[in-house]
């Protein structure tokens, strides 16, 4: 049985980017063409097809001037499953920074780097310098899967973090797009690659699993015109949900034996944050557990969910388009049903898993092997030199110095691993000399915190975060010690735009961009990220901050039961009460 990819609304009409995956020559016209222009961007076709080679066209909006064209740049993001840089493109990615960027690199969300400020002219040798130097920009972004996320944590004293590592890696190996396209353009051709796939994985990709590989397709898992969505997945172990594994359209939970050895996994889907303000038919969604899949059979059974999201997913309608939908309105067991015609066999009960926390293994700490490694907190993520902040000098040297790799982490802090012992003090003092706060010297609000790059760049963002987010977070952290909360930390979480990049409707306070200086604020989701916040508050305008949030935090110290957290609290009382109380 050959199913083909068509979408589920044949009798609708296609959205705009399904109409340039169709006439794009399997991702590379009109950009191919348009990437050897002299011109300062690209036209609204190439700019959809460049995402799926790792770039966003912006424009930075500080430098507009009426009558004058608008002053363009590249965003490039990397493709880097599980967040792991090896030292040579670290080092290849802050020279890019310096010469063709804006002097910047930021971590993202997804265990990416970004970087910034890249003008059209040069962006083609950046992707190239970044690719000869073990990197890829390959499916960073568009309609196919996205960076796949794992634990940053590089122990290897335990083999489950072992196997999260290398299964994300193969996953997204699994989940490339074949179409040559990106070498053509960026390489010229030359087809560079930094590692060797897993044979199993290769064997995969080829096998027809009951038609969810397209019949005689160069792309045999996507078809020509890729997904109907984005499509993000990690890969965790039991109990560590650093990764937000409910936000994500697929989660894989390795479990092992008693001896440490793989025998499956359990399977998460559905899960999604995008949304639209005033929009209620889009909102964020938690991923439901689908069920469990031997070893053996995982990759098959990824290959079964990304066949039903490419075949039954919306492409008519692209704020309705994300797997998330597709299980809220089929339900969990028509999916399930679904997802078994493709995969060719029942899929079994989820095992019982333990409770779920957040880390985020900052500080050093024992590797397991000997060696050490040190996570330090970004804020942010980016990665800059300002005044006597010397982030990125300091990061530059001791790479090159001691030959460090690194791990990004999903809340945008970066780890260095493999450090021998001897070497601690020494990186230590580069890293005090730099003024790199430790993280015991860090205030929690601040570690535990997230915003989205927002202004002046994303097109998306109609207001402030990463901007302001230092200020907003010295705002709260006075108004917590006004009401005699002096110790007490939460998830805040800011974005510019209701999209969620930096997570905010998993935050305990979520700030989303709702205009100009205004933000909507959500409330009470859980401290490990598995519950879903709401919405208190649909207008709040900046400069009002303490006036809207005295009472609630008054509330909470009152009424808080031990050891209660602040989501928690907001769950357990509900926002009819909080905005009760605040209204006396």
């Amino acid at each position: 049985m050959v199913i083909s990819s068509q979408p589920t609304s044949i009798d609708r009409k296609l959205s705009k980017v399904e109409g340039i995956k169709d006439r794009s020559n399997l991702l590379r016209e009109p950009m191919a063409s348009e990437v050897l222009l002299d011109t300062t961007h690209f036209t609204e076709d190439s700019i959809q097809l460049l995402k799926f080679h790792g770039s966003y066209q912006q424009d930075n909006r500080d430098n507009r001037v009426r009558g004058q064209e608008k002053d363009y740049s590249m965003m490039l993001r990397t493709r880097t499953p599980g967040g792991f840089v090896p030292p040579q493109l670290y080092l290849t990615l802050d020279r890019l920074s310096d010469q063709y960027g804006n002097h910047t690199m930021r971590i993202t969300t997804r265990q990416a780097f970004q970087l910034h400020g890249i003008l059209k002219k040069n962006l083609k040798q950046t992707i190239a310098e970044i690719v000869h130097n073990m990197g890829s920009t390959l499916t960073a972004c568009g309609d196919v899967n996205r960076n796949v996320m794992s634990p940053a944590a590089p122990y290897h004293n335990r083999p489950e973090y072992d196997l999260a590592r290398t299964y994300a890696n193969n996953v997204a190996d699994l989940l490339t797009p074949q179409s040559g396209a990106y070498y053509e353009i960026w390489l010229d051709g030359e087809k560079v690659v930094s590692g060797e796939e897993d044979p199993e994985v290769v064997a995969a990709r080829k096998r027809d699993i009951n038609g969810s590989n397209i019949e005689g397709s160069i792309e045999p898992i996507y078809g020509p015109h890729y997904l109907p969505r984005k499509f993000k997945i990690c890969v965790t172990v039991p109990g560590d949900n650093s990764v937000d594994l409910f936000s994500q359209d697929l989660s894989l939970v390795v479990l092992t034996n008693e001896q440490g050895e793989l025998e499956g996994f359990n399977v998460f889907a559905g899960g999604g944050l995008g949304r639209t303000h005033n929009k209620e038919e889009t909102f964020p969604r938690l991923a439901d557990p689908i069920g469990y899949v031997d070893k053996a059979d995982v990759y098959d059974l990824v290959k079964a969910i990304v066949a039903t999201q490419r075949d039954y997913g919306d492409r008519s309608d692209r704020r309705h388009s994300r797997m998330k939908y597709l299980v809220e309105e089929w339900g969990v067991e028509k999916f399930r049903a679904k997802v078994e015609e493709y995969f060719g066999q029942k899929i079994a009960p989820s095992k019982p898993l333990p409770q779920w926390k957040y880390l985020d293994f900052l500080g050093w700490q024992q590797q397991g092997d000997g060696k050490l490694f040190l996570g330090l907190a970004v804020q942010n993520g980016r990665i800059k030199d300002e005044g006597d902040f010397k982030l990125k000098s300091a990061l530059k040297r001791i790479v090159e110095r001691f030959n460090l790799p690194l791990k990004l982490t999903p809340s945008q802090d970066v780890i260095l691993f493999d450090i021998d012992p001897a070497d601690k003090s020494k990186i230590q003092a580069i890293l005090d000399r730099a003024k790199i706060a430790r993280p015991t010297k860090i205030d929690p609000l601040a570690r535990y915190s997230m915003a989205c790059p927002a202004l002046p760049t994303c097109g998306l963002a109609t207001t402030e975060a990463e901007r302001v987010s230092p200020s907003i977070l010295a705002r709260v952290r006075s108004l917590l010690d006004k009401v005699g909360l002096p110790n007490e930390h939460f998830f805040l979480r800011m974005t510019g735009c209701p999209n969620g990049c930096a997570r905010p409707y998993l935050a305990e306070l979520g700030l989303v961009g709702n205009g100009p200086n205004t933000y909507q604020v959500w409330m009470g989701a859980a401290p490990n990220q598995t519950r879903l916040a709401k919405v208190y508050l649909e207008k709040l305008n900046i400069d009002d901050l303490e006036t809207v949030l005295e009472p609630v935090f008054t509330y909470f110290k009152k009424e808080r039961q031990l050891g209660e957290s602040f989501g928690d609290f907001c769950d357990r009382v509900g926002l009819d009460a909080i905005h009760q109380f605040a209204s006396t």
